[in-house]
């Protein structure tokens, strides 16, 4: 006999806010210092503390990050910038913004993770940078990257939107020696609502970061107005309109914290996914390297090419019934405006081509409580086993 349909919708990536976020979001607002102020600082040290890296700045998303990453590091027009294809557009995105031009290599097969013999391979005179993503928080092989950033002097920028709470050899993702940037996106394993962050170890990046995060202010509202007594700015290049507020922060500040229980709970939902969908024609996701601590963010499956259902009618079954699931991703590559003005052959990227119309995610998170998973296992299962 099987489980009684759903009434209410099951979110995909829906956050845990409770009441501590609630009431310090309310405190913010009865304060009356609504913008960038103190408990964006507070937040940024909190980031510094956890990922153990000297500097994080706050920013209005992860997309911001990347984009003053790398202006920061004067990556600009001539430049080329490696980029998995196998991500969500705003990487490429954030490349394209800097008038520097993405490269896209393909992705290892089992992870969806960058190539990195593909990435050295496109390198060229003009290749800049490098930008790994830690896909579905995943790490990208540290080891092997730093390693070629040593040789060859390549620039690398992170992209761990994420992989907040994932680590490398016991060492937070962050703090590796490259620039990093986060997400704290709604669906992220912490949330601001909206947000993100840049961690460095070089304080004149930081620095350089929150000028230009701010219009290219000498001084954001909150050292100009607080009562020290006011303070004139100065703008000695023009920057943007990327910061994070006080309101935003109110919500991580209680997060953070429980960011460690809530992986473990993630882990708990994954293991349980990978035996209850065992004998169906999906192909789940591989065990972590034992070097790597998995920050869980996405239980990414790719449906079998044997299977009675193609990926995006299972999507459309999924949904019917009231179960709400992901794509990551629809490679860059395949995007109008991407495969258009780089003249991209889908062949030429045939991992990333392939994993785009066959995965789908789904519902993972401390929100999703037991019986959730078992109504997203059933009508896994009734899809696949006509």
């Amino acid at each position: 006999m099987g489980r009684a349909a759903r009434t209410e919708f099951l979110v995909f990536g829906r956050p845990l806010i409770e009441e501590p976020e609630i009431a310090e979001v309310v405190a913010s607002l009865r304060s009356g210092w609504v913008g960038t102020g103190p408990k964006v600082q507070r937040f940024e040290r909190m980031l510094e503390e956890y990922v153990g890296v000297a500097h994080v700045r706050c920013l209005a998303s992860c997309t911001a990050a990347l984009i003053l990453g790398m202006k920061v590091l004067g990556l600009g027009p001539g430049d080329e910038v490696i980029v998995p294809a196998m991500t969500f557009v705003a990487s490429a995105n954030a490349v394209e913004h800097t008038g520097a031009t993405p490269v896209f290599v393909d992705s290892e097969p089992a992870t969806g993770l960058i190539d990195l013999d593909a990435a050295e391979a496109a390198a060229s005179e003009r290749t800049k940078a490098i930008m790994p993503v830690h896909l579905a928080g995943y790490p990208v092989d540290l080891d092997r990257l730093n390693g070629l950033r040593d040789r060859t002097g390549l620039r690398v920028v992170e992209d761990a939107a994420h992989a907040l709470g994932a680590s490398w050899r016991d060492q937070r993702i962050g703090s590796h020696g490259n620039l990093a940037a986060f997400s704290f996106y709604v669906t992220k394993n912490v949330t601001t609502i909206e947000g993100g962050a840049l961690a460095t170890d070089d304080g004149e990046v930081a620095a350089e970061v929150e000028r230009l995060g701010l219009h290219g202010l000498s001084l954001g509202a909150w050292q100009r107005f607080s009562d020290v007594g006011f303070r004139h700015y100065e703008v000695v290049e023009p920057g943007f309109k990327f910061n994070m507020t006080d309101v935003q922060a109110a919500v991580g500040i209680h997060q953070l914290p429980r960011l460690d229980g809530w992986i473990k709970r993630r882990a708990e939902l994954w293991k349980r996914y990978d035996e209850l969908l065992a004998d169906l024609p999906l192909l789940t996701p591989p065990p972590p390297d034992e070097r790597a601590g998995h920050a869980r963010h996405l239980y990414r499956i790719a449906v079998a090419p044997d299977a009675p259902m193609k990926r995006d009618e299972l999507l459309d079954f999924m949904t019917s019934r009231k179960i709400g699931v992901g794509v990551h991703y629809r490679g860059v590559h395949l995007h109008p405006y991407y495969r258009t003005r780089y003249r991209i052959d889908p062949a030429s990227l045939p991992v990333a081509t392939g994993l785009s119309g066959a995965t789908l995610s789904l519902p993972l998170g401390p929100a999703v409580t037991d019986d959730d998973q078992l109504d997203v296992v059933e009508a896994l299962r009734d899809a696949l086993t006509r």
